[in-house]
């Protein structure tokens, strides 16, 4: 028996076994400081491993080892004795560690340690690549375990989905944002759930999608910002792709701060009338949400960024619908109010600071009269409405909808409730971020087209509440709150229970319930089902606009908006779930094959 070929500059040797003791099988199974080892003799060389399967915990000396290569049992799992390497990416690299032969004596090096995060984040890129679910959870949990920075895992997961999917921003990259904007609402424990989930997202959208190629900036001296803006809207407005890319690009390298590129976005995706059914302006949104998580690193915004252009370049535009020009052609009633909106600005400027007409200006928007809706919102800010404060009214106003769509309606319409109050957020977040901007008023004119077209869907929308579903206001009576989140998470798990799972929420906080245990259990109650897309965005923008609203009636309702669209969309199979338990547990070092 020779000495097999392992360099090592460790000092921890320890004698684990002798040669003798491989004689019967060629595997002995030893236990040193804590860890336990596999030996496995083959073609004149002792190899040592961790015996633990990388891929689901099964012991490797119960494999098989042939040519040099270990077999696992239990899935087939493939490994190089030599190196650990797997020849299956769902199972990982096993570890492996220096051993010596001395005469008789078997001595293994337990000193060396790799870098757990390093791994973990090699192993994240792969799972993504390979589309393997199991792998990305072990990683999220792994970089996120002892206050692990959560940036780092979302980073990696945008960078790979701006890079590999041609047709740029989707739903994947949506929806990682979203959990990453709900992190700070979960328990601690939930938090490396809603990343992987987020990963997932990801890695599905992009599995067998065609690589994307980032153009690169123009040449030489930067146009000024003005002129950038201005030739981003003409491609544009003739769908080149290509031309508004690299104008985008060169907007970034040129130094132009996020409002500023926030600004350009906003403006040229409220050039149409509720652009691809709202998720052009949405996805705008995220994308800048999701530099504000991981950074507004130049190389991160302008592969971010630019990969919004196909969406905005290709997205249906309302003004080209029958259901916006007929019966009344609300794109002309539109065109009408814009150019008002300047000047209503200017009135109302000295105004501002005094304005509470929230709640009747969101219902005039679900009146059934869209021209007194348009006067409604330039009266607005005429009289001081800022356009934040016009953009919140429509968001609270979308959120009512959700919040009273009945159940005689098609299940697939809640879909058509959430496309609205998704743009109407998305207008609403926009204002708030660009008003930092050079001349910002009129900026602000420009986004405000976007709060028109939000409550021309809203009034588009008007049918799924009729009748309108009744928003409970119970009256305290005593109740115990922490009971009562039990109850909802009970009340989750069979199918329909739309109305009740509101009125649980509204008596919640009518008894004084804390708010970010409601907060924390919607999100669980999220996080534990194989959510869809849209009911990611319901939770994760309803959770933002209540923020904004809390202390008034306006936040409960927009919570019961979420929890209705929760409960209408639960239970589901749970898979996602499962596949997380299984890597919590072989994190925690549990046996599975135990049962």
């Amino acid at each position: 028996m020779t000495m097999l070929s392992q360099p090592s500059t460790g000092t921890n040797w320890q004698r684990v076994a002798t040669v003798h003791d491989l004689d019967a099988r060629g595997c002995k199974t030893v236990h040193v400081t804590g860890r336990t080892l596999v030996l496995w003799h083959s073609a004149g060389h002792v190899y040592a491993l961790d015996n633990r399967c990388p891929h689901m915990g099964f012991p490797l000396d119960r494999g098989t080892c042939r040519d040099g290569i270990l077999t696992c049992h239990w899935h087939a799992a493939r490994f190089d004795l030599r190196t650990g390497g797997t020849f299956d990416p769902f199972a990982d690299d096993v570890q492996v560690f220096p051993v010596q032969v001395r005469g008789e004596e078997i001595w293994v090096d337990v000193g060396g340690e790799r870098d757990l995060r390093a791994h973990a984040r090699a192993r994240l890129r792969d799972g993504l690549e390979q589309n393997i679910r199991l792998v990305l959870a072990k990683s999220a949990i792994a970089l996120l375990e002892q206050d692990g920075d959560d940036r780092e895992p979302l980073r990696i997961g945008l960078e790979f989905g701006v890079h590999h999917r041609r047709l740029g921003w989707g739903q994947g990259l949506t929806m990682l944002t979203c959990f990453g904007n709900l992190l700070p609402h979960l328990d601690a424990k939930e938090r490396p759930r809603a990343v992987y989930q987020g990963l997932d997202a990801v890695s599905r959208e992009t599995a067998g999608a065609a690589q994307r190629f980032i153009l690169k900036p123009l040449p030489g001296p930067t146009p000024p910002a003005s002129t950038l803006k201005r030739w981003f809207r003409q491609f544009l407005a003739v769908r080149d792709e290509e031309g508004a890319e690299r104008v985008l690009v060169s907007a970034v390298r040129a130094g132009l701060s996020p409002a500023e590129l926030a600004e350009l976005l906003f403006a040229a995706t409220t050039d149409y009338r509720y652009l691809q059914i709202g998720h052009a302006l949405d996805f705008v949104n995220k994308a800048l949400e999701a530099l504000d998580l991981v950074g507004w690193e130049p190389d991160v915004t302008e592969a971010v960024l630019s990969s919004l252009v196909p969406g905005i370049a290709a997205g249906s535009r309302q003004e080209e619908s029958n259901a916006w020009r007929h019966p009344l052609d609300l794109v002309a009633l539109l065109e009408q109010a814009f150019p008002q909106l300047p000047a209503a600005l200017t009135e109302g400027r000295q105004a501002q600071g005094a304005w509470v007409g929230r709640v009747a200006l969101a219902e005039q928007v679900l009146a059934d009269d869209p021209q007194a809706t348009m006067e409604a919102l330039l009266q607005a800010l005429r009289e001081g409405a800022t356009p934040e404060q016009v953009a919140g009214a429509v968001s609270y106003a979308a959120a009512l909808r959700i919040a009273r769509f009945h159940l005689s309606n098609e299940f697939g319409d809640w879909d058509t409730t959430l496309h609205t109050f998704t743009f109407a957020h998305a207008v609403h977040m926009g204002l708030r971020r660009i008003v930092t901007v050079p001349e910002a008023e009129a900026a602000q004119a420009e986004l405000l087209r976007g709060v028109g077209d939000a409550a021309m869907s809203i009034y588009l929308d008007r049918f799924l509440n009729i009748p309108p579903t009744r928003i409970p206001e119970p009256q305290p009576r005593g109740d115990q709150p922490e009971r009562m989140l039990e109850q909802l998470l009970a009340q989750l798990d069979t199918q329909q229970q739309v109305n009740e799972v509101a009125e649980l929420v509204a008596r919640y906080l009518c008894e004084g319930g804390d708010e970010r245990h409601l907060l924390a259990q919607l999100g669980h109650a999220l996080l534990r089902e194989d959510r869809d897309f849209h009911s990611i965005q319901a939770v994760e923008a309803a959770f933002r606009e209540y923020e904004l609203l809390r202390g008034t009636p306006e936040a409960t309702h927009v919570l019961i908006a979420a929890a209705r669209y929760l409960a209408a969309h639960a239970p589901t199979p749970r898979a996602q779930g499962q596949t997380y338990q299984i890597a919590l547990r072989l994190h925690r070092g549990e046996h599975l094959f135990e049962g």
